[in-house]
């Protein structure tokens, strides 16, 4: 089982990003994400034994507790690896200091339980951001990450996590379908 722990932003949030996003997909031919689709990871595990998930699940209910909700919104934008050959464009996330730093605490945690539940955590560096489109090759994204740099969305309180499952080629035009396993409450 493919599974990942994340933010998931408010309908209104996501609606209002994929509003901006609407009348100008058809100007790239990019695969876009569909907005329900919309996350910031925190920790991907590609491949977790059915049995480990209840105490990914607990583990990360655990971590989740010991962090405040913070306020943040989808602002700005880039691409990965490079905006100039670039597979994946992304939105980021405005954060002051202090939700910078409950933010990468939450992410380490999430990381932490599900390493510690004994599942190897995939990825890299975190870098806060929900893919909006991917490209099969790279390609030039310069213009798409500065119109990215010009949208703000409206803040949300992120007061959770959630645990999603990700089922490949199940989802509409054989893309992913994700489906929230738990969400954990930030009580710190």
């Amino acid at each position: 089982m493919r599974l990942f722990t994340a933010l998931v932003p408010p309908a209104d949030v996501l609606e209002h990003l994929d509003d901006f996003l609407d009348v100008r997909r058809a100007a790239a031919d990019l695969r876009w994400s569909r907005p329900e689709n919309l996350h910031v990871t925190l920790a991907f595990a590609a491949e977790v034994e059915e049995w480990r998930v209840d105490e990914v699940l607990e583990r990360t209910a655990a971590a989740a507790a010991r962090r405040t909700p913070f306020t943040t919104r989808v602002a700005g934008g880039g691409a990965f690896p490079h905006p100039d050959a670039a597979q994946v464009l992304w939105a980021g996330l405005a954060l002051d200091e202090a939700a910078g730093a409950e933010l990468e605490a939450l992410a380490r945690g999430a990381r932490t339980a599900v390493a510690t539940a004994g599942v190897e955590v995939d990825g890299t560096r975190f870098r806060p951001h929900l893919t909006v489109a991917r490209s099969g090759r790279p390609r030039q994204l310069s213009d798409w990450v500065r119109l990215l740099d010009a949208y703000e969305g409206p803040r949300w309180t992120v007061d959770e996590v959630a645990v999603v499952a990700s089922h490949l080629g199940e989802g509409p035009r054989r893309r992913p379908r994700h489906e929230v396993l738990a969400t954990a409450p930030l009580a710190g």
